[in-house]
């Protein structure tokens, strides 16, 4: 569309066109799908390890309560920043000590040497002629990995809580109507917990759109990496030499998450209105009251 092949040629809005479509700026742009995917993929995983914890936590088994508690408390309890920068390093370590039991069950090596983490060639994550985009493929799966595991930590608290939440006569009911503890469980307490639970978990989504910048801690070149990069000042050695501009690139991210939160809030408002339909609650009590 540009001709671009001399950018000392170019100059106002030609020179601007041809700067906005370099690799790197397409690789910027494509940031922003990663981060959409991000959010896609951790929220229903972090939902999941969320329920599990919530279910643990009411188990009657002793120990699964005891893990329930102990997960949510543990993870709650440390910053988010530590448990990302630590946790990464720890589970990457982890898998490679595994594939390394696995396929070099003969290594008469320390896998510890001082401060340096060595396995053998063939248990290395990913291996060393693995394609690049299975370098990035990897890192991402285990920053969505971490993303999980830490915000599923806080939904678990959230819906321990909306579980207790329900009504309690609602499950003596459906005990009275013979129904087994399981039948009561996913028939009664869940459908009815999400009414409760949706004000936690609309805080959390939004804590977890603000904490995607933390991909640039993980390793991924996200929107965060490349405003960065792009916006620095670039000397004249650069094919498109430039002043400062981060406050530019900063400001689009901004907006970009401004605009996200928005579009957030009006479909969790009308998610809320849809879950509160003939619930015992101020907000069902409104709508019968408007029939």
């Amino acid at each position: 569309m540009f001709q671009c092949s001399d950018p000392k040629t170019l100059d106002g809005f030609h020179w601007l066109a041809c700067y906005l479509t370099t690799g790197k700026h397409m690789a910027f742009y494509g940031s922003f799908g990663t981060v959409m995917l991000l959010l896609a993929v951790t929220a229903p995983a972090a939902l999941a390890f969320g329920f599990g914890g919530a279910m643990a936590a009411r188990s009657p088994v002793l120990p699964l309560r005891w893990f329930g508690k102990a997960y949510t408390s543990i993870v709650r309890g440390v910053p988010d920043i530590a448990f990302f920068l630590f946790f990464v390093i720890a589970l990457d370590q982890g898998f490679e000590w595994l594939r390394h039991q696995v396929k070099c069950p003969d290594w008469d090596m320390p896998i510890r040497q001082g401060n340096d983490f060595v396995v053998c060639a063939a248990a290395k994550l990913p291996l060393s002629n693995s394609p690049q985009w299975v370098h990035e493929a990897y890192g991402f799966s285990l920053a969505v990995l971490t993303f999980a595991i830490v915000f599923g930590a806080f939904a678990a608290n959230v819906l321990f809580g909306a579980m207790r939440a329900v009504p309690n006569e609602q499950i003596e009911t459906a005990e009275a109507y013979g129904l087994s503890r399981s039948q009561t469980f996913w028939r009664i307490l869940v459908p009815q917990m999400w009414i409760y639970a949706l004000p936690g978990l609309s805080n959390l989504w939004m804590i977890l759109i603000k904490a995607t910048p933390l991909l640039f801690l993980l390793g991924v070149e996200d929107i965060v990496y490349w405003a960065r990069e792009l916006g620095t000042s670039k000397a004249s050695m650069y094919d498109y030499p430039h002043p400062d501009w981060r406050l530019y690139y900063f400001l689009g991210l901004l907006v970009f998450y401004l605009g996200l939160t928005k579009v957030s809030e009006i479909a969790l408002a009308r998610l809320t209105t849809r879950l509160s339909r003939g619930q015992a609650t101020v907000a069902g009590e409104e709508q019968r009251r408007a029939a």
